[in-house]
């Protein structure tokens, strides 16, 4: 790694932990945005993650993606962004990995589920959840609880999507416990992973629908971004296969998009006279961010792939059996906790809200194949979708 930039989160000078770790035994010469990432990696969230839904639930095809393999896939481009603009590899990528830990099962369906069953005990929100499980759920370690992780990892993982105004519960909580400053920007470092979420999905989610059928590239070609792309892939590989060309063409698209925000970022630095990390929180905007003609091409795609992917009749269809399986498991929690493991209702708290929230929890660490198993056990018999 080349020396940071002067912009750069600096791991020796890092805000600290929640809980002292200064008495605790070293383990290997890593510093605090290494272990962070370790420590993350290591967590039983993130290993959850390999059967929670990226875009098709419980996927029965070995290729497509899934919460794990997409996260190594935003870490992979989160890297090349920050070594090209000098920034700690190491805090971008543990913010990468770990930026989707706080998904229930079933993605968004299943968020939409949890976030009606807590209507009345203050939502849930995946965001919000990462931290929840971050700081309080992992509980592997004798002298706290959480994976204590650095102000600066926290930090980016709470204002994932920029600044936080009425934060919900979940990271009110987060925030009591060790103030993020969620009103200012964040770090480079997390913006950048920020970006690198958008840029892996928006282009493997391409690659997925192409393969599950329920996009064509007829339909590709409707936005100018990729019917360009197309354009130069046939030039340059005419003789490829088909698989081949698609697969240039999702490479070229991360390529575009990638050299896009890298240039775009520079030029905002250099324009803003950012020569800190102090000066990326106090610009009062975001500084990794595309050009202003990939960002309106980037917004075009979003709106594409919502109309004809995320939306598609089957992905509805999916999504109705993915609530139904997520509420009907809170409700029968909810109307007998002897259903839940010992370990669970050991903790279930007496009063409101807490009584809830302690359920969603269990609910939201579940595997997509998990919650089927016990909504079959706690609930009775459902039938899936195809593919499901």
């Amino acid at each position: 790694m080349s020396d940071p930039a002067p912009w750069a989160s600096r791991p020796d000078a890092s805000r600290g932990r929640l809980h002292d770790e200064r008495t605790a035994t070293a383990r290997g010469p890593r510093d605090a945005f290494q272990r962070d990432r370790d420590r993350i990696i290591h967590s039983a969230g993130f290993r959850r993650l390999r059967h929670k839904t990226q875009v098709f639930m419980a996927p029965d095809g070995d290729h497509f993606r899934v919460r794990l393999t997409h996260s190594l896939e935003v870490a992979q481009i989160g890297r090349t962004i920050a070594r090209a603009l000098g920034l700690n590899e190491d805090l971008t990528e543990a913010l990468c990995l770990a930026h989707d830990i706080g998904h229930p099962p079933f993605g968004h369906a299943g968020e939409d589920a949890l976030e009606e069953a807590l209507r009345d005990h203050g939502g849930f929100d995946h965001n919000g959840h990462t931290l929840r499980v971050l700081m309080t759920l992992e509980r592997t370690y004798p002298r706290w609880n959480g994976l204590n992780l650095s102000w600066e990892t926290l930090e980016g993982l709470a204002k994932h999507n920029g600044p936080i105004h009425e934060p919900q519960w979940a990271l009110a909580e987060a925030d009591a416990a060790f103030p993020l400053e969620l009103a200012h920007y964040s770090s480079l470092e997390a913006q950048v992973a920020a970006i690198a979420d958008d840029i892996a999905y928006d282009n493997h989610d391409i690659d997925d629908g192409l393969r599950a059928g329920l996009l064509t590239l007829d339909q590709l070609f409707e936005v100018p971004m990729l019917a360009e792309g197309w354009r130069d892939v046939e030039a340059a590989c005419a003789g490829a296969g088909l698989k081949q060309r698609i697969g240039e063409l999702v490479r070229s698209q991360i390529g575009r998009m990638v050299n896009d925000l890298i240039d775009a970022t520079r030029g905002r630095i250099e324009g803003l006279g950012i020569d800190s990390a102090a000066d990326v929180r106090a610009a009062g905007q975001a500084i990794a961010a595309f050009s202003d003609p990939m960002r309106e091409a980037e917004r075009g795609l979003k709106r594409f792939m919502y109309a004809n992917l995320y939306h598609h009749p089957n992905q509805l269809t999916a999504a109705d059996a993915a609530r139904a399986i997520v509420s009907g498991l809170f409700a029968a929690y909810r109307a007998d906790p002897g259903l839940m493991p010992e370990e669970w209702r050991a903790a279930l708290p007496e009063a409101e809200p807490g009584r809830s929230r302690h359920i969603a929890d269990f609910i939201a660490g579940m595997t997509d194949r998990y919650a089927i198993a016990r909504y079959r056990e706690a609930v009775g018999e459902i039938e899936l979708p195809e593919g499901f």
